[in-house]
């Protein structure tokens, strides 16, 4: 067994484990709530922890001027190699969210496909909400999603997943106690008509929608929708990623 850190092998395999996610779909769902709620169209547009930068691209073909940080060299990497294959001139940079410093303000940031559940407790959270809101212009939107009690209890839970392509065979397991899950993945890479086998492990916690919209509130955002993922429909019990819509 191969024990690696900061998402190395995950960063590799991510997009090839992904490949159900639409992020042209998911670019013009976040474009639609950015004109319902009256964001700057085609602003500057923060993307945090953008990962392998599909959604970046996405946005910046909607016209968006695009910045989009991420914490792993590796996810960043992929992400660079796709910069240089469109020729778009998004700016990346590698950057721990929680500690956020940007030269000025942005019109839009935009946090998507639980990133937020990866940072370690709630304090981090408000942190990550304090630092984008000292970098939103007035009037700014900050737009992202979150999983929620309910996914981490009953669809995550104690559940493990598998996925099988040519290029990797993944285990997924994960181990759930209160609103926190550890994720144990299990990478199995066809290396010279063998296996190489490789690992990850990570946490990822869950918060009442309640504290959260507290903490936005009490960082200085108005909270103006929650909605149901993907959707315009409000939120469920049995919801299992919330979308807020925030401005400063």
């Amino acid at each position: 067994m191969k024990p690696n850190k900061s998402y190395g092998i995950f960063a590799e395999y991510y997009d090839i484990l992904t490949q159900n996610i639409d992020y042209r779909k998911r670019a013009e769902y976040f474009n639609t709530l950015i004109k319902q709620s009256g964001g700057k169209q085609c602003g500057l547009l923060l993307d945090l922890a953008c990962g392998t930068g599909s959604l970046s691209e996405a946005m910046d073909d909607l016209g968006y001027d695009v910045i989009a940080v991420d914490s792993s060299p590796e996810m960043l990497g992929i992400a660079m190699d796709k910069k240089f294959e469109s020729g778009k001139n998004i700016q990346y940079v590698c950057q721990d969210m929680r500690e956020l410093d940007l030269y000025g303000g942005v019109d839009i940031t935009i946090c998507a496909l639980d990133s937020l559940n990866h940072l370690d407790n709630f304090d981090d959270l408000k942190t990550v909400f304090s630092k984008v809101f000292t970098f939103t212009n007035p009037e700014g939107l900050f737009i992202f999603d979150i999983n929620t009690e309910f996914k981490h209890k009953t669809i995550l839970g104690e559940h493990t997943f598998i996925y099988d392509t040519d290029e990797v065979y993944c285990v997924w397991q994960n181990s759930c106690e209160n609103s926190k899950v550890k994720i144990d993945l299990d990478f199995f890479v066809p290396e010279n008509e063998k296996y190489s086998r490789y690992s990850e492990s990570f946490y990822e916690n869950a918060y009442s929608i309640e504290d959260i919209k507290h903490a936005l509130e009490n960082t200085g955002f108005r909270v103006l929708n929650i909605y149901d993922e993907d959707s315009f429909e409000p939120l469920k019990e049995n919801s299992q990623r919330a979308v807020f819509v925030t401005q400063k």
